[in-house]
């Protein structure tokens, strides 16, 4: 099923040679949302990547013939839900991550209210497995407009680190947050996002994110770190929550960086 187990080929292991500075400028300049961070997380975000290159295993699915780049790209955006919240530690329960050529199809199971068990097919763009491994697809051009699928596939992770495999999009809080006002929150977000998606209002959330809590919290995650301040505007509480969760204040360095490019 799987290509090629793939190591991360300029970084054979810790010892190894850091990722040369032009490969580190293609990807940045691949990733502008990575703007709106402080300016002091951008060498942590660079050493973390690099230290989770040589802790994961890559498999490239359906013939995809991995790169550095490829892998970089994934290590980067999977590290930014972590960057001051825990670090590696809250990935250490899996290896693997998978990448698909584009979206990609996984057999499913359910059971309905009556006890029988329902087979069907699904077509993705991530999973992320409770048993193990993350699903990505990977487009060369780049996610669909709106969509960064690792960001949110690594936030489902984060979720059931939490929560023993599940995500039901209330994870591990870190300390001084309470797990009571988060839950008050997000089930008043989704809840009004439910309400506007059925009454055919638009908002700056993928309708994805009306699925269930859990994808609610993984798509207004992807959102904080891509359009901040759309996200502060829209949901304010909720920004405000994921301000504290993941130590960042992408909203106001957005801001502050669109406001000096305005005025030179």
């Amino acid at each position: 099923m799987f290509g090629k187990l793939k190591r991360w080929l300029t970084l054979p292991g810790r010892l190894g040679a850091p990722v040369p500075a032009g490969l580190w400028t293609r990807i940045e300049a691949r990733l502008p949302f990575l703007d709106w961070l402080p300016d002091e997380a951008r060498p942590r975000l660079r050493a973390l990547s690099e230290d989770f290159l040589t802790e994961k295993e890559f498999h490239g699915a359906r013939g995809l013939q991995l790169n550095d780049e490829i892998m970089l790209m994934i290590a980067v955006q999977a590290c930014l839900p972590i960057l001051n919240h825990r670090g590696l530690a809250a990935y250490r329960d899996w290896i693997g991550i998978v990448v698909y050529p584009g979206d990609f199809v996984v057999p499913q199971k359910t059971m309905d209210e009556a006890g029988v068990v329902h087979e069907y097919e699904e077509i993705l763009l991530g999973e992320a497995r409770n048993d193990g491994p993350v699903l990505l697809a990977w487009f060369d051009e780049g996610s669909p407009p709106g969509v960064n699928i690792v960001i949110h596939e690594f936030v489902h992770k984060l979720d059931m680190a939490g929560n023993g495999g599940d995500a039901p999009g209330c994870p591990a809080l870190p300390p001084g947050m309470s797990r009571r006002t988060w839950a008050k929150t997000f089930s008043a977000a989704y809840e009004r996002l439910c309400r506007l998606e059925n009454a055919g209002i638009d908002t700056i959330l993928d309708p994805y994110a009306t699925t269930s809590p859990g994808e609610f919290f993984a798509v207004a995650s992807e959102a904080f770190f891509e359009t901040p301040m759309s996200l502060r505007a829209d949901f304010p509480a909720v920004y405000a929550q994921l301000v504290m969760f993941y130590g960042l204040d992408t909203a106001t360095n957005e801001e502050k960086l669109r406001n000096t490019r305005l005025a030179t």
